[in-house]
């Protein structure tokens, strides 16, 4: 017997119990629909980390203000501004694989105007090189130049929220827009895929609803709270070459005797969140993998179950299909292909479920999923395993039933 003539047979054999095969692949259904979504989920959300951790700069390091309870806060200006332009240039001169540095500032609060339209953007002032530390890209006009840092620019550039929000669709290049009681002349508007879809504050930022100022700027003519350090992040870029680790530990001591020991400040390494997001990922799947495959290995044994019960039913067949000659081998491998035919079927109805439920995440959670070619070919490939492997034994047992017992067998 052929393999093509054994499939086609086990098909029609199943195709007699519908209901009863339906029901049996209902196992394979769950477990392969679930190893796709749950690794579909997870790529996903590796991707969005990914995509962050690139915007922070696997070559920068970045020094944060800590954030503290409104009393913590004020005890602690007792001793320390906070980040300020003379940390940034004490950065600058004393770290050696420091590159350049990089200051943000924090605008509150965050009232905006243009066109007659009043709303709230998130407002920054950064350097004119931010956008080549977080990778933003701009869609029309230009990002800010030193010339707007140094005479301290009324310009901005907007996210394309921003910008379609104020505006609309008349175009928002050489329009003014008003923060707080500042007015300030648009010069750039970022693209919308600077976002990647997140709306990530700082300058992992590129957030299509924020607007960026040039920081000198925002430091002499845009409110803040007192209490509020002068620079809410100093982003320091590296020089090729330099270990992100090993400059970080120079940071912590020059600034804990610049702030008196007040350690109102803390360090966030790139290169760090990224070995940290792919050490959960890789225990991500692991944990993911297991459930499915625990929901693979129930699939499994519903087949086992319902192929030992298919030779109890076909005993008699067994022993007329032997007595006219078949073989033993020919048996094992009718039912093993039935098993397998089973299996396969459940595999491909799992896939299909397992793209739907992505899909349905994607939309109604926004949150992104990323179905990989790798984990249909997985899915895929273990259920066809399982189902050999739950046909194995029933075939075994067919095989081994003498003809003449077959026969009278009622």
């Amino acid at each position: 017997m052929t393999s093509s003539e054994a499939f086609r047979r086990a098909l029609e054999s199943l195709g007699v119990h519908k209901l009863r095969s339906a029901l049996t692949m209902l196992g394979m259904i769950f477990g392969v629909g679930a190893v796709i979504a749950m690794l579909s989920i997870g790529a996903g959300a590796e991707r969005q980390a990914l995509a962050m951790i690139e915007r922070l700069g696997l070559s920068n390091v970045l020094v944060r203000s800590k954030d503290f309870r409104p009393d913590e806060l004020a005890e602690v200006r007792k001793k320390s501004q906070g980040l300020s332009p003379r940390d940034m240039a004490a950065l600058e001169e004393a770290v050696p694989g420091v590159l350049f540095a990089a200051p943000r500032v924090r605008v509150t609060p965050w009232r905006v105007r243009g066109d007659g339209v009043n709303g709230e953007a998130q407002v920054f002032g950064v350097s004119w090189r931010h956008a080549e530390l977080t990778h933003l890209a701009v869609a029309e006009g230009r990002f800010l130049d030193a010339l707007d840092e140094r005479t301290h620019g009324q310009v901005c550039v907007v996210g394309a929220d921003v910008a379609r929000r104020l505006f609309g669709l008349s175009g928002a290049i050489g329009r003014d827009v008003k923060v707080n009681d500042l007015w300030l002349t648009v010069v750039g508007v970022l693209a919308p895929e600077s976002s990647g879809g997140l709306a990530l504050p700082g300058p992992a930022g590129g957030a299509t609803g924020e607007i960026y100022v040039p920081w000198t700027t925002a430091l002499r003519k845009l409110d803040k709270d007192p209490l509020d350090a002068p620079l809410a992040e100093i982003i320091l870029a590296l020089k090729p070459g330099a270990s992100a680790r090993e400059q970080a530990a120079l940071v912590p001591p020059l600034l804990d005797r610049l702030h008196g020991g007040a350690s109102d400040f803390e360090l966030v390494v790139p290169e760090r969140l990224l070995a940290q997001s792919q050490r959960t990922q890789r225990l991500f799947n692991v944990v993911m993998g297991a459930i499915a495959g625990i929901s693979l290995l129930v699939g499994g044994i519903g087949i086992m179950n319902i192929m030992l019960a298919t030779v109890l039913e076909r005993t008699r067949e067994i022993g007329v299909r032997r007595a006219v000659g078949a073989r033993r081998a020919d048996i094992r491998f009718q039912f093993v292909a039935e098993a397998f035919a089973l299996s396969f079927t459940g595999g491909l109805a799992g896939i299909v479920m397992g793209l739907v439920i992505s899909r349905v995440v994607a939309v109604a959670a926004g949150w992104p999923t990323v179905v990989t070619w790798w984990s249909l070919l997985l899915s895929t490939g273990v259920s066809a395993v399982v189902g050999l492997a739950s046909g194995i034994y029933p075939a075994l047992r067919a095989a081994a039933l003498h003809p003449i017992d077959a026969l009278r067998y009622e």
